[in-house]
């Protein structure tokens, strides 16, 4: 997916955090770094070779973090700034041959007011690892200011060794009764979904988009609980149910075909 549409951030995954009170720069770096240490594959490059592509792990790198001040910018401006430092970072595209797949941008805006950028790249993580990573960098930031062991405990396998397992355990007799499942399920399903739109599709893709938070009161929240309660199944079934209910009125289609992420981790060894 990288290669089919090259230069563009499209994968990148972007949080940002502000740090209020006292803050120490080199050991915020040192943990960022033992982060990065700890996992492999925020440090495996992808190379293409004849068109195979190919991993290589490099040794945990020497981490720096990409540091910006705007604390001389008029306080009224100051929030611009570093408004303007975020959005140059996450629109910068990764080189999955050469970067490490993790990054780090620390914006000043006063002595005890600081704001931390942390991008991957999606071909090394997912919306669970941003859980470990946050747990990880500040147990290890306490450490580092405490001058001990972050004490983490060590990790039973890499991601690489799970990849692995996971090519092998999908072939032959199992990867036959799923493909055998899933053709006749997606059989006819449409390329694109036509929905009712206040403007005509682009010909090409923008990637232009944004967010519309959502608010559901606490007492439809009880309602649907209840629901799903009594249908034996999750408020995600319920919710999901619902939406593809909308689908189907909106777009008067029998079949609409939906994806949901998922976090993948079926075993205890992969959750970290």
């Amino acid at each position: 997916m990288e290669q089919v549409t090259p230069g563009l951030p499209l994968y990148v995954i972007c949080r940002a955090w502000r740090l209020r009170g006292r803050l120490d720069v080199g050991a915020l770096e040192r943990a960022v770094a033992a982060v990065v240490g700890r996992h492999e594959s925020l440090r495996t490059r992808f190379g293409d070779e004849a068109g195979e592509p190919f991993q290589v792990v490099d040794d945990a790198p020497a981490f720096s973090l990409r540091l910006a001040d705007v604390s001389d910018h008029p306080p009224a401006n100051r929030e611009a700034g570093m408004q303007r430092v975020l959005d140059e970072a996450a629109r910068r595209p990764f080189d999955l041959a050469r970067d490490l797949m993790l990054r780090a941008v620390l914006v000043r805006l006063a002595v005890e007011d600081h704001v931390l950028l942390l991008q991957l790249h999606h071909i090394a993580a997912d919306g669970w690892s941003l859980g470990i990573l946050l747990g990880e960098l500040s147990a290890s930031y306490a450490a580092q200011l405490e001058g001990r062991d972050a004490g983490l405990p060590e990790l039973p396998i890499q991601y690489a060794d799970f990849a692995s397992w996971q090519r092998k355990w999908l072939a032959g007799e199992r990867l036959e009764r799923l493909v055998s499942y899933w053709e006749p399920q997606l059989e006819g399903a449409p390329p694109q979904l036509q929905l009712p739109a206040d403007r005509p599709r682009p010909p090409e893709t923008t990637f232009a988009g944004a967010r519309c938070p959502v608010a559901v009161s606490a007492e439809v929240t009880a309602v649907l609980k209840a629901l799903a309660a009594r249908n034996r199944c999750s408020l995600f079934m319920v919710l999901l149910a619902g939406f593809a209910a909308w689908l189907r009125a909106e777009t008067g289609r029998e079949d609409v075909a939906v994806a949901t992420p998922v976090a993948g981790r079926t075993r205890v060894e992969t959750e970290a």
